[in-house]
């Protein structure tokens, strides 16, 4: 299975590339096989779609980000296919002058 490349993201713990009905194209790390996620998170992105993103309606939903505790989910909607990412979550501490 192709991993896509995103086993080279930083702080990667995961990733998962879905159909747009929600199948499981392929997946990794902590999250291979891991069918309850890619159905949570399907529902999620397909209820974000609907969702106008700008008044005239033509702007549509490209990137999400999910924090959950220490973890993030980067998520992309490219050529009909949802890219997840599971990465460690290391907000960056204010910089005060």
């Amino acid at each position: 299975m192709a991993t896509y490349g995103m086993d080279r993201v930083p702080d990667y713990l995961g990733y998962l590339v879905l159909a747009e009905d929600g199948a499981v194209i392929s997946s990794g790390g902590e999250l291979e096989n891991d069918e309850s996620t890619a159905n949570k998170l399907n529902k999620l992105i397909h209820t974000a779609c609907r969702i106008p993103i700008t008044p005239d309606k033509k702007d549509v939903l490209r990137r999400m980000s999910i924090v959950v505790d220490d973890v993030i989910f980067m998520v992309t909607v490219s050529q009909h296919k949802i890219f997840v990412s599971k990465r460690q979550y290391n907000p960056q501490e204010p910089v005060s002058t």
